[in-house]
C-alpha cells in the first residue's frame, strides 16, 4: 500500500506469470543470472513458479543444457520435486535430458563421497531422489544396483507411492527391478505380512506398486499368492501400454486362481481379473455368489454392457426386490439393470436414487434407463419436488413440457444442474421474474438462456459488471449470443472491449486490432475455441490472417507457440511451411498433438517440418517416436516398418490412441504386421479341411492390435477358436473398419459358438457392436427383441439400412406385445434412430405424452423429410401451431423444425431464426429454404448461417444471399432498440474506437 495507491500484488503478480511474454523473459533471467546474483533456493523457487504456469513450454532439452550443474543439496531437491511435479507434462526428449541432468549431479555428489569406484551410483536415496525419471536408468546400470540399496529403497514408506506412478515403464525395465528385489532377500511368495516400524502392516506384494504388472514368474505358484497379486494388479489398467500382456499374465493367474476351487466360491476374490470372464463363464455363476461378491464386483471397471447385464439380472434375481439398498450396493453395475426394472421401482425410491451416491453412474445410464427413471418419478405427482434434487447432466433429459407442469424453481438450484439451450432459455425467462440478474448470471448454466434482446436491453454499467459471468462461460454460449456480446461491448465501450469479441464482428474491425493490441488480441483468442467465435470458414480465415500479421509473419521459437495455444491448430498449411522456424516446432509438437481436427495439407507439413527437425526416422531414438507419437501415420510405409523393428511397442502404443483407420491406414497395416511376425504361425487349432494352413487369430493378438484387426483376411476371422470369439466379441464389435465379408464371416461365427438365432440371448445381441449390422432382415426376425434395453443398443449403429431398421421395429413390436399406440417414451427413446422407419400412419398414432417427453431425443434424428414433416404434425398437437412456437420450442425440437412447409417457415418472426438448432437448418429442404425473406436469413446467426449447405444457397437469389453473407460475418441486423429507419439488414456502423 503506497499511500493511497492500493496495489494487489496477488492479482499482480497472477497477470505476470500469466503473461507468456513476463514468463519467458523471467525464466530466460532466471536460469542466466539470478544462480550468480541470489541463493539457489530463490532462484528455484522463480522457476517453480514460471513453469508451473507456462504449459512447460520453455523446458526443452537445449535450456536443460543450461541448468546448473553445481547445487547445494536442498536447491538440487527443491528442484528435482519440481521436475518430478512436472513429469507429465514434458515431452519424451525433455524427461530424458532432465534423468541426464540429476543423473550428472548424483553422480557427482556420489563419487565425491568416496564411495568404491566400481560400484553403482543408484543408492536408494538416489532412486528416490529420481522417482519416476528411474524408468530412464539403463538396463545394465539396474542390475548393478546393491542389494543392500534395493532393500533399504523398499523398506521406504514412500517407496511404494513412486513404484504406484511408474506408469511409463516398460516389461524389461520392471523385470530388471524385480530380479534385483528378489535377489536381495525378499521372498515374493510370502504373502504373509510384514511388519514396518510404525506397526503399519500389509502383503509385500502391495510395496511392489506398478511392478506386479509384470510379475511372471508362475512356477509352483500356489492359489493364494496368484489371489493376492491379482488384487494389486488392479491398478495396472494406468499403464501407457502392455495392456495385452497385463491381461494376458491376469488370465493365467486367473487359472492358478481358480484351482480346486469353484468360479462362485472365490468371485469375490478375483479383483478386477473378473472382466476378463467370458460371458458363458458369468452365466454360470449362482445368484448367491454374485450377491456374496457385490462388494468387490461394484468397484470394478472396465465391464462391457453384456457383463453387466448378466451380472445385474444374476444379483437381482437373487434379492427378488429391487430397493434403493440394494441399487445403491451395485455401484457401476446399475447400467446393466433393465429399464422395465427402474421402471417398476417405488417413485419415492428411485427420487433416493437421484440424490444418492448412486447419482454419479446416472450419466453412464442409456437414455431409455434414464427415460424409464423419469417418467415413473413424473407419474407419481412427487416430480416437483425430485427436479430440484436432480442433480447434473441427468437433468438435460427432463422435457420441456414437463418443466412447464413443475413449480417451486428458484436460482439456487440450478448451479448443480446441467441444462439443454430450450430448458435455459425457458428456466432464464421464468425466473427473471422473480429474481436479479446477477443471481441468474452466476448459476453459470442458465446463460444459456439469455436471448439478444435481453442483452440489448442492459445498462451500459450493469453490463459491464456482469460481462465477467459471460466471459466465465464462454464454452456454454452460442456463437450468436458471443456475437451479441461483442456488439453491445462496442456500442458501451468500445475502448475496452476484450480484443477477442473484434473477431465476432464483421471483419472490417479486425483493422482496429495492431500494435499494443496485437498480444492481447492473441492471448484472449487462444482461451476460446475457435469454432465457437466463428464458424464460417471465411470469418475464420480472415482472423487468422491477422493473427499472422500479429506474429510478423513468422513463428520463431518458443514464445510464439506459448503464445498462440491451440490457435495454432488453424493456421494454415503454407504459413506451416515458410513461416515456421525448426526452434519452435520442437515445442509446436506438443501443442499440433492437442489438436482436434487437423487437414491432410496441415499434416503433410507437419510432417515434413519434423523430418527436417529429427531426420531421418532410421535414426530417431525411443523418445523421439515417444514425442511425434500419432504423427508417425504420415510416415510411409517404409520408414514404418523401421519404426515398427527399432521399437515395436511404442508403435504399437501409439496405434492404439489413433482410432480410425481412413487416417492412419499405413500405420495399422505396419502394426498387423509387426504384431503377426511377433507371434510365432499359430495355426488354427480348428481342424477341419477349411482351417488346415490358416493361422487363427489369437486372444493376445486382437487385444493388441485394436482397430488394426481389420487386416484379418475372411479366411483368418472364419477360422477363429470359438473361445477366442466368445472372450473378444465385444472388442472386434467396435473395430470400425471391418467390410461386409468381415462382419459376416464374425457374425456366422457368433452362430456357431452361441449356436441358432432365436436361443441368443439379450447380453449376446448387445455385445455383437458393428457385427450386428451383418444380420439380414430375416435373420433380424428371428432375435428375441422383446426388451427395450437391447433396441436401445442396437439403434447405437448408425449404418443400418431401412429395411433393417423396419425389421428391428416390427421384432420389438412383435416380441413385446406392443403396437405403436401403445408405445411409452421410453420405448420411443429406446428406438432412436429406427424410428426414421415409421410410416406416416404409425407416426400419428404415437401418443401425445409419451411423444412429448421424448421430442428433444426425436429432435436429434436425422431423418427423411415425409418422416419429419409427420414428426412436425406431432409437434404441433405437444406445442400448438408453427407458427405460435417460441425460441424454447424451436430449440426443443432440432431437426424436426426440417420438416416445416413454406408458409410456416416465412411465418416466423425474424428474431425467432437464430433458435433453430443448427442441425435443424440442414434438414430443410433446399425448395422450402429458399422462402426465407433476407430480413430472416439475415437474423439467421453466424453458427446457423455456417450450416447453410450448398443445395440451399443454390436456390436463394441475390438479396438472400447478401444476407447470408451478413449473417456469416456477425453483421449487425437491426434489433428492437436500434430500428430508427435503418434497413432490416443495415449494417450499423459505430466509430472506431480513440487510439487507447
Amino acid at each position: 500500500e503506497m499511500g493511497n495507491i492500493i496495489l494487489d500484488w496477488d492479482k499482480t503478480r497472477e497477470r505476470i506469470f500469466q503473461s507468456p511474454g513476463v514468463n519467458r523473459t523471467l525464466f530466460l533471467i532466471t536460469l542466466d543470472k539470478c544462480f550468480l546474483a541470489l541463493s539457489a533456493l530463490d532462484c528455484v523457487d522463480i522457476l517453480s513458479q514460471v513453469l508451473r504456469v507456462s504449459a512447460v513450454n520453455y523446458l526443452h532439452p537445449d535450456v536443460i543444457g543450461s541448468l546448473p550443474n553445481v547445487l547445494q543439496e536442498d536447491a538440487f531437491r527443491n528442484l528435482s520435486t519440481l521436475f518430478k511435479d512436472l513429469y507429465d507434462k514434458t515431452s519424451a526428449n525433455t524427461q530424458r535430458a532432465l534423468y541426464g541432468w540429476m543423473k550428472q549431479i548424483l553422480q557427482k555428489s556420489y563419487n565425491m563421497s568416496g564411495f568404491n569406484e566400481s560400484a553403482s551410483w543408484v543408492s536408494a536415496e538416489n532412486l528416490w531422489i529420481l522417482g519416476r525419471y528411474m524408468v530412464h536408468l539403463p538396463l545394465e546400470e539396474i542390475t548393478k544396483i546393491s542389494l543392500n540399496e534395493i532393500r533399504l529403497f523398499i523398506s521406504y514408506d514412500n517407496a511404494t507411492k513412486q513404484l504406484d506412478t511408474v506408469y511409463d515403464i516398460t516389461p524389461e525395465l520392471a523385470q530388471a527391478f524385480l530380479e534385483r528385489i528378489n535377489a536381495s532377500g525378499f521372498d515374493m511368495r510370502n504373502t504373509s505380512t510384514i511388519y514396518r516400524q510404525d506397526r503399519f502392516s500389509f502383503s509385500f506384494m502391495a510395496v511392489l506398486g506398478l511392478l506386479v504388472c509384470f510379475y511372471d514368474d508362475m512356477e509352483q505358484m500356489d492359489a493364494a499368492v496368484a489371489r493376492a497379486l491379482l488384487h494389486q494388479m488392479i491398478k495396472c489398467n494406468q499403464l501407457r501400454g502392455f495392456q495385452a500382456e497385463v491381461q494376458k499374465l491376469k488370465s493365467q493367474l486367473l487359472n492358478i486362481a481358480m484351482q480346486n476351487q469353484t468360479l462362485n466360491d472365490i468371485l469375490g476374490s478375483l479383483s478386477d481379473a473378473v472382466v476378463g470372464l467370458t460371458s458363458s463363464q458369468l452365466e454360470s455363476l449362482s445368484p448367491e455368489a454374485v450377491h456374496n461378491a457385490i462388494a468387490t464386483l461394484n468397484q470394478v471397471s472396465g465391464w462391457a454392457k453384456s457383463q453387466v447385464m448378466i451380472l445385474s439380472s444374476k444379483y437381482l434375481s437373487y434379492e427378488k426386490v429391487l430397493s434403493f439398498y440394494n441399487v445403491s450396493q451395485m455401484g457401476a453395475l446399475i447400467t446393466g439393470v433393465s429399464t422395465q426394472s427402474l421402471y417398476s421401482m417405488n417413485p419415492k425410491e428411485l427420487s433416493q436414487i437421484i440424490r444418492g451416491t448412486t447419482s454419479q453412474y446416472l450419466s453412464d445410464l442409456s437414455p431409455a434407463q434414464q427415460q424409464g427413471i423419469l417418467r415413473k418419478i413424473a407419474a407419481s405427482g412427487d416430480f416437483s419436488s425430485s427436479v430440484k434434487d436432480i442433480q447434473g447432466a441427468f437433468f438435460k433429459e427432463i422435457s420441456l413440457s414437463d418443466l412447464w407442469k413443475q413449480t417451486g424453481y428458484n436460482s439456487p438450484m440450478m448451479k448443480e444442474k446441467v441444462l439443454r439451450r430450450s430448458q435455459a432459455l425457458y428456466l432464464y425467462e421464468l425466473l427473471s421474474k422473480k429474481n436479479y440478474p446477477v443471481d441468474l448470471l452466476s448459476t453459470g448454466q442458465l446463460v444459456k438462456g439469455v436471448t439478444c434482446q435481453l442483452i440489448e436491453s442492459m445498462g451500459a454499467d450493469f453490463f459491464l459488471n456482469a460481462f465477467k459471468f459471460f466471459e466465465k462461460n464462454l464454452h456454454l454460449l452460442s456463437p450468436y449470443q458471443v456475437n451479441c456480446l461483442a456488439w453491445k461491448f462496442w456500442k458501451v465501450s468500445n475502448a475496452s472491449i476484450p480484443p477477442f469479441l473484434l473477431s465476432v464482428l464483421p471483419t472490417e474491425y479486425l483493422e482496429y486490432v495492431s500494435g499494443p493490441l496485437c498480444v492481447p488480441f492473441i492471448e484472449s483468442l487462444r482461451k476460446t475455441e475457435m469454432d465457437l467465435l466463428n464458424p464460417s470458414l471465411h470469418k475464420k480465415n480472415a482472423v487468422l490472417q491477422k493473427v499472422q500479421e500479429c506474429l510478423n509473419s513468422s513463428i520463431a521459437d518458443e514464445y510464439d507457440v506459448d503464445l498462440l495455444g491451440n490457435l495454432i491448430c488453424h493456421l494454415p498449411p503454407a504459413f506451416l511451411h515458410g513461416r515456421m522456424s525448426l526452434k519452435a516446432m520442437a515445442t509446436a509438437l506438443h501443442q499440433f498433438r492437442l489438436c482436434q481436427q487437423l487437414s491432410h495439407e496441415q499434416k503433410t507439413e507437419i510432417k515434413c517440418k519434423l523430418l527436417e527437425l529429427y531426420g531421418s526416422p532410421n535414426n530417431w531414438t525411443a523418445e523421439t517416436a515417444l514425442d511425434v507419437g500419432p504423427f508417425i501415420a504420415l510416415l510411409s510405409k517404409g520408414e514404418l516398418n523401421v519404426l515398427a523393428e527399432k521399437f515395436p511397442d511404442i508403435v504399437l502404443q501409439i496405434a492404439r490412441t489413433i482410432g480410425l483407420i481412413s487416417s492412419a491406414e499405413e500405420l495399422l497395416s505396419t502394426v498387423f504386421e509387426s504384431v503377426s511376425n511377433a507371434t510365432a504361425n499359430s495355426e488354427s487349432p480348428l481342424t477341419g479341411p477349411d482351417c488346415l494352413g490358416t493361422r487363427a487369430p489369437s486372444s493376445d493378438e486382437i487385444i493388441k492390435l485394436a482397430e488394426a484387426n481389420v487386416f484379418w483376411s475372411v479366411q483368418e476371422l472364419k477360422c477363429m477358436d470359438a473361445g477366442t470369439f466368445d472372450k473378444n466379441v465385444e472388442l472386434l464389435g467396435t473395430v470400425s473398419g471391418f467390410n461386409n465379408s468381415q462382419l459376416i464371416a464374425l457374425k456366422e461365427k457368433a452362430k456357431q459358438v452361441w449356436g441358432s438365432l432365436p436361443d441368443w440371448k439379450s447380453y449376446h445381441i448387445v455385445s455383437l457392436g458393428r457385427i450386428a449390422l451383418a444380420l439380414t432382415e430375416h435373420e433380424i426376425e428371428e432375435l428375441d427383441l422383446h426388451s427395450v434395453d437391447t433396441i436401445s443398443v442396437l439403434s447405437q449403429q448408425t449404418e443400418w439400412t431401412l429395411t433393417q431398421a423396419r425389421s428391428i421395429l416390427q421384432g420389438f413390436l412383435e416380441d413385446s406385445g406392443q403396437m405403436i399406440s401403445t408405445l411409452k417414451s421410453i420405448d420411443l427413446v429406446g428406438l432412436g434412430p429406427v424410428l426414421c422407419a415409421l410410416n406416416s400412419t404409425e407416426i400419428m398414432s404415437i401418443r401425445t405424452a409419451e411423444f412429448s417427453a421424448a421430442v428433444a431425443r426425436i429432435g436429434l434424428l436425422f431423418c427423411s423429410t415425409p418422416v419429419l414433416q409427420q414428426f412436425k404434425k406431432m409437434t404441433e398437437s405437444v406445442f400448438g401451431t408453427a407458427t405460435s412456437w417460441n425460441s424454447s420450442v424451436l430449440q426443443e425440437i432440432g431437426t424436426i423444425a426440417g420438416g416445416l412447409n413454406e408458409d410456416e417457415l416465412k411465418a416466423f418472426d425474424k428474431n425467432l431464426m437464430p433458435y433453430f438448432q443448427p442441425i435443424a437448418i440442414r434438414r430443410i429442404p433446399p425448395e422450402i429454404f429458399q422462402a426465407l425473406s433476407p430480413e430472416q436469413i439475415a437474423n439467421l446467426g453466424p453458427e446457423n448461417a455456417a450450416m447453410v449447405t450448398r443445395l440451399q444457397r443454390e436456390h436463394l437469389n441475390a438479396s438472400q444471399l447478401q444476407s447470408l453473407q451478413l449473417a456469416l460475418d456477425g453483421a449487425r441486423t437491426s434489433t428492437p432498440e436500434t430500428q430508427n429507419g435503418a434497413s432490416a439488414t443495415q449494417v450499423v456502423q459505430t466509430p472506431a474506437p480513440s487510439g487507447e
